[in-house]
């Protein structure tokens, strides 16, 4: 019965390994025309900041030069719990500086539900609620790309993730190559699909009516992977636009990527165990894929830690037990399946980066240590799991001021 169970598991963790895989071959193509809509939707871009007083200042500046009419949108910066003199550096820009004071509710949750609650009492109203994290750059275009989606009928819109300072260090290198395969082929490859894309936690916009009727209620340590759930539950499908790139900063260190990460796993298992089970009931019973994909992508976390822990019990048994001492899936497959399996994985890094044009020439170095990016993972799960009922909210230090020009020299 104990082979019969690990097989099984190993069964449904190589199905589902599979399903992602084809699904990520639908983003090696682009649509390279779309409509352009002429500047019609007015924005109220929410940023939300703690402490931000190093990196603030580049993004109000970076705001005021994108391409869309300055009348059709305003910046209201979220101040929360501040200590510093980041409203002082938002007012001295022209900004909405907007000073928050909760000691008991922290985190870019609860402030964007307390921001929202002010927006919606102001006396001019928006087309759409568009927001960044302060340590984000945000494309000249990105207003005018949220405003094609809108106008050709999205209600959610996350746009394109990408790394501003990835030759930092050997983890921002590999932050870096992580989004590039996220964004080409898991969000790319569902948006060509026409199925529901995830949200990012910035970059995203939102219709203000849509926000009004479900109301934000998104306040885990993952607000958007949790609105993300809300709205697929709904039957409203985020969509992705490849074309609306922001810049975002990650962490330099090992240890500052951890705690950051360990905070998004220890969040992913609360969204994973409120929503899995709804979803997965909704796709059966309406069968639907889309619902059933997403199910799949908030269970994801579960899927990490049951892979690490068979990973370990294979290994143990194998090395310290002079095992086999049960059946595995391997012992019923030929030796090169085992060995397509990694290779598959790590071509498809290497074909995102060759798909995306990526230029850095440090980022390719550091390639010899994204492995070991990749394999903390299994320990930082398996520890969140255990502490998933911490709701502290982990702020990430900025330690030098990076600008788009910079950003977009390094691109080439």
């Amino acid at each position: 019965m104990f082979d019969g169970i690990l097989v099984t598991l190993q069964i449904i963790l190589a199905v589902i390994a599979v399903y992602q895989f084809v699904f990520s071959l639908f983003g090696m193509y682009r649509k390279k025309h779309k409509t352009q809509h002429a500047p019609e939707k007015s924005f109220a871009v929410l940023v939300a900041a703690h402490n931000e007083e190093q990196v603030v200042g580049a993004l109000m500046e970076n705001l005021k030069e994108l391409n869309y009419p300055r009348e059709l949108y305003d910046v209201f910066v979220i101040c929360d719990n501040c200590t510093d003199r980041t409203a002082e550096i938002v007012r001295q820009h022209g900004m909405n500086a907007c000073v928050r004071t909760n000691t008991n509710q922290r985190g870019k949750g609860f402030a964007i539900e307390w921001m929202l609650k002010k927006l919606w009492e102001m006396p001019r109203q928006y087309d759409a609620v568009v927001m960044f994290d302060a340590d984000n750059l945000a494309h000249p275009d990105f207003l005018k790309e949220m405003n094609n989606d809108l106008c050709e009928g999205a209600r959610v819109i996350q746009g394109y993730i990408d790394t501003k300072n990835p030759e930092d260090s050997w983890i921002t290198a590999s932050y870096g190559i992580s989004y590039w395969y996220v964004n080409r082929l898991w969000q790319l490859s569902r948006h060509n699909l026409r199925m529901a894309n995830f949200l990012g936690g910035t970059g995203m916009c939102f219709e203000t009516n849509l926000l009004k009727e479900m109301g934000w209620g998104a306040t885990s340590l993952v607000e958007d992977l949790e609105f993300t759930m809300r709205c697929v539950d709904r039957g409203v499908h985020p969509v992705f636009n490849y074309d609306a790139k922001l810049f975002d900063e990650k962490p330099l260190s090992f240890k500052a990527s951890a705690r950051q990460r360990l905070r998004w796993m220890q969040g992913h298992f609360t969204v994973a165990r409120r929503y899995f089970f709804p979803l997965i009931w909704k796709s059966i019973k309406e069968r639907s894929l889309v619902k059933m994909d997403m199910a799949l992508y908030a269970v994801n976390v579960y899927i990490v830690l049951l892979t690490f822990l068979l990973a370990a019990l294979i290994w143990a048994d194998q090395s310290l037990f002079n095992g086999p001492h049960f059946a595995t899936l391997y012992s019923y497959l030929p030796i090169w399946a085992s060995f397509f399996a990694v290779g598959a994985n790590v071509v498809t890094f290497l074909l995102a980066m060759a798909l995306e044009k990526v230029t850095f020439k440090k980022v390719y170095l550091y390639l010899i240590l994204f492995p070991i990016y990749l394999i903390s993972w299994y320990p930082i799960t398996f520890y969140a799991f255990f502490t998933q009922n911490n709701k502290q909210w982990s702020h990430t230090q900025h330690t030098r001021v990076v600008r788009l020009e910079e950003v977009q020299s390094k691109q080439g």
